[in-house]
């Protein structure tokens, strides 16, 4: 008897704790009306039908929002949305704001935003700031999620905001991993994005199932080769320790580094002020200041990223396979992450193609660059460098992928034939070597390198 009535106790309190769980989420939706939500920003159609809020495209109107009334910290969001056609791009609020007074008094929301691409591009699951600072999360840095959107089908939506921590997922696809703290709470809105032409009114974004989670968050881990996006200077966060990062700039030191043509770093022509290390100006004479500096370690296959900020005029570079074995009166010999303000300096129209301009291999490959992802002279941008151990090389400009190569093939060996490396044996193709920043004459600062080992 004790051992039935002990089972039955057993059974209602796991009835009870799964109830409680179940519990947890919560339906932003009812399903038959918009209860809960209100429209701002442009004069799109919502209405609800089939269990689905839709919302029909108006031409003549900027981007329109329904929100909710309610404003969220930390959470989990879940959700299923359809696009109706290859054209349309929509987004999901989070952590959002409205400020009455813009779009010349029309009202304008802006905040965190989960891309809803239903283009070839594919970046859905990507992370805009909407109307502030733009894309923060582009999926170029994630080419594994790019597929996951289906076309004509309800996509599962998957959104974690805890902290200062947000991840995405698109169809139980991992997609954005970000670190920022702009926002720390706001609504949960849907868009339907403004559009430029008659012929794509009418058009319906269709959402369902919208459901949020506030309270025993647990965050869920991501795959160690995804990418994070962090707007916090020179720190890594735990995840990025486990997975194998490691900073080669703490912001306060050299350590890690040395001049490249002396053991030591340099006494002058570099500075460390504001988390920033810098290459003074000496009115563009190429290495005739402090010279360049590179690390102290040797790398092979790796994934590096770099902040950096170019003076008006200014030209600098970041190398890699650098061996430091050939004899130049200028900078070191290596292949090149070109950084150049192209509007002000010359180089940007010498070479080939433009192989010469921000971001490309420098007179190798000319890097394709949208002004859209281009910061000016002054701002700082985002480099990154991955070299997979096959020899496959990506160069990324503020989160988009702009060239890649294979290191050592039959087309790599024809374009260093056209070049001024042409008279290098083995150019580039060192097995390991180290990283170097260029002092090229011109004021250029870098921070938040960090790096991770492939294999």
């Amino acid at each position: 008897m004790e051992k039935r009535t002990c089972l039955f106790i057993c059974l209602i309190f796991a009835v009870c704790s799964l109830q409680a769980q179940k519990g947890e989420w919560t339906s932003l939706f009812t399903g038959r009306d918009l209860s809960g939500w209100k429209q701002l920003g442009g004069k799109a159609k919502y209405h609800v039908e089939n269990n689905r809020i839709i919302g029909t495209t108006v031409f003549g109107t900027p981007n329109s929002f329904i929100v909710t009334e309610k404003e969220y910290s930390d959470f989990i969001l879940e959700l299923e949305v359809k696009l109706p056609d290859s054209s349309t791009n929509s987004g999901i609020q989070f952590r959002s704001h409205y400020d009455a007074a813009g779009n010349d008094g029309k009202g304008k929301v802006f905040g965190y935003q989960f891309e809803l691409d239903g283009t070839s591009r594919g970046w859905t699951g990507g992370i805009y700031d909407e109307s502030r600072r733009g894309w923060l999360y582009p999926i170029d840095l994630n080419s594994k999620a790019k597929k996951a959107f289906r076309q004509g089908e309800f996509n599962h939506v998957r959104i974690e905001g805890i902290g200062k921590t947000i991840k995405t997922w698109i169809n139980n696809v991992p997609a954005s991993f970000l670190i920022d703290e702009t926002d720390a709470s706001g609504f949960i809105a849907l868009q339907v994005h403004r559009i430029a032409n008659t012929t794509e009114a009418g058009k319906k974004v269709e959402w369902k199932n919208i459901r949020i989670k506030t309270t025993n968050l647990k965050p869920s881990r991501f795959p160690a080769n995804i990418y994070v996006v962090g707007t916090s200077n020179n720190k890594l966060t735990d995840e990025e320790r486990k997975n194998g990062w490691e900073m080669l700039f703490d912001g306060k030191t050299s350590n890690g580094w040395r001049g490249a043509k002396w053991k030591g770093f340099p006494d002058k022509g570099w500075k460390i002020e504001d988390g920033a290390i810098t290459a003074l100006s000496s009115k563009g004479k190429e290495s005739a200041n402090g010279g360049d500096i590179v690390t102290t370690d040797l790398y092979s296959a790796f994934d590096l990223s770099f902040d950096f900020k170019i003076s008006t005029g200014g030209n600098s570079g970041v190398k890699y396979f650098v061996t430091l074995s050939e004899i130049t009166s200028g900078s070191a010999i290596g292949l090149e992450y070109q950084i150049l303000d192209n509007e002000n300096h010359p180089d940007a129209k010498e070479g080939i193609g433009g192989n010469r301009t921000l971001s490309s291999l420098y007179d190798l490959i000319a890097a394709k660059v949208d002004d859209e992802f281009s910061h000016f002279p002054g701002k700082w941008n985002t480099g990154r460098i991955v070299v997979y151990p096959d020899n496959h090389v990506e160069h990324y400009l503020n989160g988009v992928k702009v060239l890649e190569y294979d290191r050592g093939s039959q087309h790599y060996h024809g374009l260093v034939a056209k070049s001024k490396y042409h008279n290098w044996k083995d150019f580039g193709e060192a097995k390991e070597g180290r990283i170097l920043l260029q002092d090229h004459g011109d004021e250029a600062s870098y921070r938040n390198i960090k790096i991770r080992r492939l294999r």
